[in-house]
């Protein structure tokens, strides 16, 4: 089932699957929105409230694995997570949100014992990374810091804004000494050797924080991407953060994304594409370094969603919350479709 098919994530997700000869059922809370998409690609449908546990239990109990895609994640995922354990349902969803990564690993006993999987994170955030992470943690001896950065192109969606929109709520982090820890931000910068090149990248807090660490158990890790204005948006963060707690703040710019994004053309996903970079320092000083090349995010997500619900339909994948390297192992970037990985550099 694929829950929140008529948001724009959600579409690009049907789209592939019927090109692929797969038949999800489309799921979501507005029949006036899922029917005429299921009617389109000539696809069944369901509509059911998260807030409503009856229905969602009956969606879910005639299904193995829902694909989550209906955000903010860090208002939703609750309930549908508990819906699952409750329907003996496979979970996986696309957030990249700290919090709620964090919230759902804390979830990993209650799937054990209802013999569920946990996917959080199964698109762009953060399956690429993620897999690098668990690539240079196999690489130096007893790794000890890991620096992840990212650059991207194909613009952004509706629902990934406003919840870029939250984090900046939260201020920077960073995991240091194995905890979550409060930073500022944009509070350090590096160089990051992409494929396309050498960039500065600044620090930002994004889902490997919580992704990256489950995987490898690095305790110091640190997140960046390329980031214009980062000296700036350091200096001025102690009047940043503050501002975006503000609700009325909060409301304001999910409104003004409501009118102004409608998400990126099927033409720039097409043509835009990202690039990652990752370096892992052992505790004797090794370093290894690595950097790959993916689609365009949205493109890379559907791809990979719909590969682990393949995944897990299958079967074989130990109960409990996993990140995509802990379900698959870091090799699973090397089945989806346009992703190039360079070679692992020690020294």
């Amino acid at each position: 089932m694929l829950y929140g098919a008529n948001g724009y994530t959600g579409q690009l997700l049907a789209n592939l699957a019927v090109q692929r000869g797969e038949r999800p059922v489309l799921a979501g809370r507005d029949a006036a929105k899922i029917r005429p998409l299921a009617a389109s690609l000539g696809l069944n449908y369901l509509v059911t409230d998260l807030e409503n546990p009856t229905t969602l239990h009956a969606a879910l109990a005639e299904h193995d694995v829902v694909a989550h895609c209906a955000g903010p994640f860090s208002a939703t995922w609750r309930p549908m997570v508990d819906a699952c354990l409750a329907t003996y349902t496979h979970y996986l969803d696309i957030t990249g949100e700290i919090d709620v990564l964090e919230a759902i690993y804390r979830r990993s006993a209650e799937a054990e014992q209802a013999g569920v999987v946990l996917l959080p994170a199964a698109g762009f955030d953060v399956v690429p990374s993620d897999c690098l992470a668990g690539l240079l943690a196999t690489s130096v001896p007893d790794p000890q810091e890991l620096d992840l950065a990212f650059t991207m192109g194909g613009g952004i969606s509706p629902g990934t804004l406003k919840s870029a929109l939250e984090g900046l709520a939260q201020g920077g982090r960073a995991r240091v000494d194995g905890k979550l820890r409060p930073v500022p931000l944009a509070h350090r910068q590096t160089v990051a050797e992409f494929p396309s090149g050498p960039k500065q990248v600044t620090a930002i807090p994004w889902g490997d924080l919580s992704s990256a660490f489950r995987s490898t158990g690095i305790p110091a890790i640190t997140t960046y991407t390329v980031l214009p204005g980062g000296d700036l948006i350091n200096r001025g963060e102690q009047f940043l953060a503050p501002l975006f707690k503000l609700p009325a703040v909060q409301r304001f710019g999910a409104q003004l994304v409501d009118q102004l994004v409608r998400g990126p053309s099927e033409q720039r996903q097409s043509h835009g594409h990202a690039e990652f970079w990752g370096r892992a320092r052992g505790a004797d000083g090794t370093i290894a370094t690595a950097a790959l090349s993916t689609p365009a995010p949205y493109q890379l997500t559907a791809d990979s969603v719909l590969r682990a619900v393949a995944r897990l339909t299958e079967g074989g994948i130990t109960p409990g919350a996993h990140t995509p390297a802990t379900a698959f192992g870091p090799d699973f970037l090397t089945e989806l479709h346009g992703v190039t990985i360079g070679e692992v550099r020690v020294r």
